[in-house]
């Protein structure tokens, strides 16, 4: 199953997301089936960017969401234009 979720880039004691696809059964920093955007919460207002089109297209060919993403896709509304297309 594919998995959309995090991993881990930066230095130590300072990390920086990427949002990535990728096989549910590949490690953390395995090689990704594509890149959809990045967090970093190092910074005061944890900007994100993250590519709507490439989000709801993988959603819509039923990759899940880890918690952490879920939380950050529904905090830009992502989750929600995705659940109204479905409709």
């Amino acid at each position: 199953m594919l998995k959309i979720r995090l991993t881990r880039m930066g230095a130590k004691k300072n990390p920086f997301y990427r949002i990535v696809v990728i096989d549910s059964r590949e490690a953390r920093n395995g090689a990704p089936a594509d890149t959809i955007g990045w967090y970093d919460p190092a910074k005061l207002d944890a900007p994100v960017k993250i590519d709507e089109e490439k989000v709801l297209s993988w959603l819509g060919k039923g990759a899940q969401p880890t918690d952490t993403v879920r939380s950050i896709l529904r905090k830009n509304g992502i989750l929600a234009k995705f659940a109204e297309a479905k409709k």
